[in-house]
């Protein structure tokens, strides 16, 4: 059984969101859904990594890595606008990141919805351009072929130099749709071959199956990687990412579809892709200190300590080896490289599905476990996905979401600190835990964090501070509609009393 690990990389992760806008852990998943549209919107995918694991022999497996540098369509009236994040692509030049081939040699890709604005640009046959580059280029074609066309007879031929990239199709389809005695065909390498002939040949020529540029294959070609993601949706096998959210967010938005407002179909239509997700962060942040494994901050340290002495399992491990045509991480780390990050994906996930056999009954792991056996043994992982800084810190694609076990919410009661707001009590807090804070009244505030020992030392030094005391929130005694609707109903019940002692007649009275 095959599996396929997956990485990309992107010329931005999060948009730069007004004060008191950024995700936070006050967030629904829904909430957290909307800010995170907004940012895989306004950034593209600059590389994504395959690695797909077969097990070819019993206790063995072999992985198939391969990169892909992207960049988005830019054909006929389709083009993209997307927005370079300096953060990013400085993290990325620090890897070794190659931006000339991400610009120059990136392939094309598309969504549904602009495949469909193409293929009825192609029906319609009102063929434009928008690129000024291959503008240039056409009108330079168009005035060459022009000045020959007149004195050229039948039959007679000549050729266009230097047409790359989607200009072969460009030129051709402009040609085609300007001079209706001429044909048009590859020749060569960047090369094109312009003849002219007799409506009659033409109209043989354009209704055989030998012409390039019939649409089926001007769109096969248009579609670019968009017909491997179609390859990988076909084959349903188990997806492996690592912290995979953002990279799901993607594929669903520039291979698929464009991201719904609908954060529950969002997760229907993943969940109708790639029905079985297994997200490695996910399976190590449950997993790790039951083992008592150091600290990781990387993919790379977690796939090191489960590679040393400090997995118990780790003899036992099936042996994972790269490709004959694949051996450029044999020998070789290369962090942040689409490929090879989905490559310690694919190789984390099977040292951990290992450990987490060893805690069952059976006796498979000295002669050699199946991958269906460590699916069973990852069953309570399958679909789950990590989600940083929201609300809950999974999300369920096949299921309801289910609510994290967090620390407490508090809330701080603020005096004499005049015009006080979130980023100062964010600042104050910070060298003992850090909050998420929200406003609640003029000098109250919510304080929401993930790390329970930097909750219990805030409680502890701030339960007397006297100008910032910090205590559990309790709904019925500190929200404000909760106070407004018990103020009402005391005001209620006040009235009743007072209208009962005045109206009413003495119990004893018969």
């Amino acid at each position: 059984m095959q599996k396929t690990g997956l990485d990309m990389e992107f010329t931005g992760l999060h948009s730069v969101f007004p004060q008191g806008k950024q995700p936070s852990f006050f967030d629904s998943p829904a909430e957290w859904y909307l800010k995170a549209r907004q940012s895989v919107q306004k950034f593209t995918v600059n590389q994504l990594g395959l690695s797909i694991f077969s097990n070819e022999e019993s206790n063995k497996y072999v992985a198939h890595s391969y990169n892909f540098f992207l960049f988005p369509t830019t054909f006929g009236v389709m083009d993209s606008e997307f927005s370079l994040q300096a953060s990013s692509i400085q993290f990325l030049t620090h890897y070794g990141f190659d931006y000339n081939k991400f610009l120059k040699d990136g392939i094309p890709y598309m969504n549904e919805v602009q495949e469909k604005k193409l293929q009825q640009c192609l029906l319609t046959g009102n063929w434009k351009v928008r690129s000024t580059l291959d503008k240039d280029k056409v009108k330079k074609v168009i005035d060459d072929v022009t000045r020959w066309v007149p004195s050229a007879e039948e039959g007679g031929s000549m050729v266009l130099h230097d047409i790359s990239g989607f200009q072969i199709f460009e030129v051709q389809l402009i040609l085609r749709q300007a001079l209706p005695d001429v044909w048009t065909e590859p020749f060569g390498d960047q090369k094109v071959i312009v003849k002219k002939v007799s409506p009659r040949h033409r109209w043989c020529l354009e209704n055989s199956s030998c012409d390039c540029c019939r649409k089926e294959l001007i769109l096969l070609s248009a579609r670019g990687f968009t017909n491997l993601f179609q390859t990988l949706v076909e084959a349903k096998k188990p997806m492996v990412g690592h912290n995979m959210l953002m990279d799901l967010l993607h594929l669903h938005d520039k291979f698929y579809k464009p991201l719904p407002e609908s954060y529950e179909e969002f997760k229907k239509n993943i969940h109708s892709l790639f029905p079985v997700l297994i997200d490695t962060k996910n399976v190590t942040k449950s997993i790790w200190k039951e083992f008592q494994f150091p600290r990781a901050s990387n993919l790379l340290e977690v796939y090191e300590i489960l590679c040393s002495d400090l997995n118990p399992t780790n003899p036992t491990c099936p042996v994972i080896a790269h490709a004959s045509d694949c051996l450029k991480y044999a020998d070789k780390k290369s962090p942040h490289e689409a490929a090879y990050d989905a490559f310690l994906c694919g190789s984390v996930l099977l040292k951990l599905a290992h450990l987490l056999l060893g805690r069952m009954p059976c006796d498979t792991l000295e002669t050699g476990s199946s991958f269906s056996q460590y699916l069973n043994a990852l069953t309570k992982y399958l679909n789950q996905v990590n989600l940083i800084r929201a609300g809950v810190s999974t999300i369920n694609f096949s299921g309801t979401d289910v609510p994290s076990q967090r620390p407490p919410l508090l809330i701080a009661s603020v005096q004499g600190w005049p015009a006080v707001d979130e980023e100062q009590i964010y600042q104050k807090l910070k060298a003992l835990c850090k909050f998420d804070v929200r406003r609640l009244t003029e000098n109250q505030f919510l304080l929401l964090s993930n790390k329970f020992k930097g909750v219990r030392v805030v409680l502890r030094d701030y339960k007397t501070h006297p100008n910032l005391r910090i205590s559990l929130y309790r709904y019925w005694r500190h929200s404000p509609q909760a106070n407004c609707l018990l103020q009402i109903c005391g005001i209620v019940a006040s009235w009743s009393l007072l209208a009962f002692v005045i109206g009413g007649s003495p119990w004893y009275v018969m």
